[in-house]
């Protein structure tokens, strides 16, 4: 418990300052074409790092925990050359063709929004590439269980980024939002580098390679579709008024803000736990620990969103309503935060149901489930979208979130069951 509240501190403390940067951005332009321009440019580097980078944490953290020293540093070695040579690549590749592919993802945009948002996309590429070295990272800090300085490395980079955007973004725009942006990662990279300890030549053809891309290749499979989320948000959302795009984004980010919260405290600790319960062979403390979580989680989050739904307007106004941010403004935003309410109770339950099935080297169970899922979910979004705009949305999204949520969790209990019989009739 005392982990958890010093990991809820610093990604509390992190995410603080990274909704500041975005507060600062907001409140000095305005929701309008340039943040939602800004907003949209991040939409496929997030996407690219949802699929590649969040399923290496979800694979390594497992696969590395438990390991000797020199057998997970130069394991660690190898995923770092291999993750940062891969997504260099692709970030030359998206670069190049941007010009094509990103007016495809914005068409409600005016040509003007649609050439500033080629631009920004471009610089936030750059960052991508230091994301994804940041993920091995964070994942070899994690097996170790050193989960202190990895959370508190953001919090050195963004309290930096933030005195740089403080200064450069009167003088240069939006345009130096995006590039401070890519900074920062670029910073945490070189905070989180002690962590990876002495460089060695690092053995590609490793059994730990071997296996992690054996367990990713469900997810990348699965996560390639229905991480197209935010895709299919910005396409949707280019079409809204102007700023509507920027309100919804900024909704989804104080959700996902408090949400990481949850997840450092509760879900990442859990998962090398689990993992180490599971090699064990002890299933009765894995249930246990699984089962209390979700409580704690579940709990945490329902009571979060009945205060905010009696709070959260005067509270947001004290936080957003400056600048050149309106009162319509933000009751928009209060409005779309409480229809998307179930996307948060949904996604942080969520989280600790499937990192419970990474932490046995199952990718595949919650990887085909949120597959169906998604395919049902976006005809639903669409239609939503049309008849009821921004508030369909959202109410559409809650709707996915939280039958996510409950299919994970039966499908894990039937898993247990399962599992539980075999080695009875054994």
């Amino acid at each position: 418990m005392k982990l958890s509240i010093q990991l809820g501190v610093l990604s509390a403390v992190n995410i603080g300052l990274a909704f500041a940067f975005q507060w600062y951005v907001l409140t000095q332009l305005g929701p309008g074409g340039e943040t939602d321009a800004l907003f949209a440019g991040m939409t496929i580097p997030q996407l690219v790092l949802a699929v590649i980078s969040g399923s290496l944490m979800h694979v390594l953290v497992p696969l590395l925990s438990g390991e000797n020293e020199d057998c997970l540093r130069h394991d660690a070695w190898g995923f770092f050359v291999l993750v940062g040579g891969f997504f260099t690549l692709l970030a030359g590749l998206f670069y190049a063709t941007a010009q094509w592919w990103v007016p495809l993802t914005v068409p409600g945009f005016k040509e003007s929004s649609q050439a500033l948002t080629i631009t920004l996309t471009r610089i936030q590429l750059v960052g991508m590439v230091f994301t994804a070295i940041n993920g091995v990272q964070w994942a070899t800090y994690h097996a170790r269980q050193q989960f202190l300085w990895a959370e508190f490395t953001p919090i050195l980079a963004s309290a930096f980024a933030l005195f740089m955007l403080v200064w450069a973004l009167p003088r240069y725009g939006v345009i130096a939002a995006a590039w401070i942006s890519t900074m920062r990662m670029g910073l945490q990279t070189l905070l989180l580098a002690p962590g990876m300890g002495r460089p060695v030549r690092p053995d590609l053809g490793s059994s730990s390679v071997r296996q992690a891309w054996q367990r990713i290749k469900p997810l990348l499979l699965g996560t390639a579709y229905y991480k197209t989320d935010p895709l299919v948000d910005r396409f949707l959302l280019s079409t809204a008024s102007s700023g509507s795009l920027s309100l919804y984004y900024l909704a989804q980010q104080i959700y996902g803000a408090v949400s990481q919260v949850l997840n450092k405290a509760f879900a990442a600790p859990l998962v090398p736990a689990l993992s180490r319960l599971h090699k064990a062979g002890n299933k009765a403390g894995h249930q246990s620990c699984y089962h209390r979580k979700l409580l704690q989680v579940g709990a945490i989050s329902l009571a979060g969103l009945v205060v905010f739904g009696l709070f959260g307007h005067p509270l947001l106004n004290l936080l957003i309503g400056h600048g050149n941010i309106t009162a319509g403004n933000v009751r928009q935003l209060w409005w779309i935060m409480i229809w998307l309410g179930g996307m948060f109770v949904g996604g942080v339950t969520g989280q600790i149901a499937s990192s419970t099935f990474y932490s046995i080297g199952d990718t595949s169970t919650p990887t085909r489930m949120s597959m169906f899922t998604y395919t049902v979910y976006i005809p639903s979004k669409a239609l939503f979208f049309y008849l009821w705009g921004v508030a369909g949305l959202a109410i559409a999204t809650s709707i996915y979130y939280v039958a996510n949520q409950t299919l994970l969790v039966y499908l894990l209990k039937k898993k247990t069951a399962c599992e539980y019989t075999y080695e009875y009739t054994q």
